[in-house]
């Protein structure tokens, strides 16, 4: 049960992270605690003697507080609107020309949501004091400071919101949100692959055919394993499974998920899968294959009738292409222990045939008829064949797509000499 509430509240946390509301939802409940606290200051000895020797950081009369909160407040109003327009408008436009998929990493982007955070918790903050201001026997005095303050934040709020609108201009380009993507998925692969190396022991064949295999109990897509919530007993039974899909891999409820060596209780069944992490979203992140599928995606979208765009097709391509060669460059099978050997975890990784099939057809079907791109595609998939360290099975997918890509530039690019040049590439 307890291992059940980590695994809830680790879904929701993360969840509400990816929410555009949750930074401004605790920034301004921060700033209505700073606004009682601020209040309640007022009225101590210690800040009556600040006052009486610096009385100019303090406002004293009762209609030029209220002017200012009142301003305050309407001009704060019109920026966060205006602010939150931007971000649909940035929204509206990354799904029609990009993807509708690179909207949760732009709705999630912390320095937009603590701009927006800042702006209504100052807002919630005018508000509070020019409450207490108007209430009955408030003297003037007791919200000097707050009030001070106020207008402080106010000029705050207006850097941000020159700041916001630099923000939001930059990232709302194509070539910044190619990048971002490629270093994440880069370091998530380089990291993913210098932990696999590490491993304390490597990948160990085990006779799996007398192995119990357990059905996946719903459909979705495979997200990983979180060893954490292994639970005690599955642990004191030394286990050695095998997850059978790669990460990424979208299963129909039914399907073989894991093989275990050992049979099962129904406790520890239900803790095993508990482990598991089926998601309904194909890619929500810019890490690992999510991050192949968005730069797919981006390809496809640019190569579209109603956009054009070879230059950010092949600006992706030319991305693609090292996360491919480093990605390649794992084992089909890596394995883990865990707690100290108890457990052992047998990984499936992708393979080039599935990735290909994925990432590159959806890319060459689209721009096959459109030479410069199909080019790049072209030294794109030379460039992974030619890597020393991706294995000879891959190697071969590989080739068997440069083969694929060489008929589609026969049968479609029309112009004789455009047609001859890139075959000649081929070569």
């Amino acid at each position: 049960m307890f291992k059940s509430a980590i695994k809830i509240v680790k879904v929701l946390y993360r969840r509400v992270l990816l929410s555009i509301a949750f930074y401004p939802v605790l920034i301004s409940f921060g700033y209505c605690l700073l606004a009682f606290i601020i209040l309640e200051l007022e009225s101590l000895e210690l800040a009556k003697r600040f006052k009486e020797q610096i009385p100019y950081l303090f406002i004293e009369d009762y209609e030029t507080a209220r002017a200012i909160l009142t301003t305050l407040i309407g001009g704060i109003l019109s920026l966060t609107v205006f602010s939150f327009t931007m971000v649909m408008v940035v929204l509206s436009q990354a799904s029609s020309n990009f993807s509708p998929r690179l909207l949760p990493s732009l709705v999630s982007n912390k320095r937009h949501q603590l701009i927006l955070g800042v702006y209504i918790g100052t807002l919630l903050y005018c508000i509070i004091i020019l409450i207490v201001l108007g209430a009955n026997d408030i003297e003037t005095h007791s919200v000097g400071f707050s009030a001070m303050l106020a207008a402080i934040s106010g000029v705050f709020c207006t850097g941000l919101f020159v700041y916001f609108i630099h923000s939001i201009s930059v990232s709302i380009q194509i070539q910044n949100i190619i990048d971002n993507i490629f270093r994440s998925s880069s370091k998530y692969l380089d990291k993913d692959f210098e932990d696999s190396s590490s491993l304390k022991v490597g990948l160990r064949e085990f006779k799996m055919d007398d192995f119990e295999t357990i059905n996946s109990d719903k459909s979705g897509y495979y997200r990983g394993f979180d060893d954490s919530l292994l639970s005690d007993s599955l642990v004191g039974n030394c286990h050695q499974f095998e997850i059978l899909p790669f990460v990424g891999c979208h299963l129909w409820e039914g399907m073989p998920l894991i093989r275990a060596q050992n049979s099962l209780s129904d406790e520890d069944l239900k803790n095993l899968m508990l482990c598991i992490n089926i998601s309904s979203n194909r890619s929500d992140q810019n890490e690992g294959i999510d991050g192949f599928i968005k730069l797919m995606e981006i390809a496809v979208k640019a190569m579209s009738p109603g956009i054009n765009d070879p230059g950010t097709a092949i600006d992706a391509i030319n991305k693609l292409a090292p996360l491919f060669v480093k990605i390649l460059r794992f084992p089909p099978k890596t394995s883990n222990s865990l707690r100290d050997g108890k457990i052992i975890i047998v990984r499936n990784n992708v393979m080039a045939r599935e990735l290909l099939q994925t990432i590159i057809q959806p890319i060459r079907l689209y721009a096959k008829k459109d030479s410069s791109v199909v080019i790049a595609l072209l030294g794109a998939l030379k460039f992974i064949a030619r890597d020393a360290k991706v294995s000879k099975e891959n190697k071969e997918d590989v080739k068997k797509e440069l083969e694929a890509l060489k008929i589609d530039v026969e049968g479609n690019i029309e112009n004789k000499f455009d047609r001859e040049k890139v075959l000649a590439m081929f070569e």
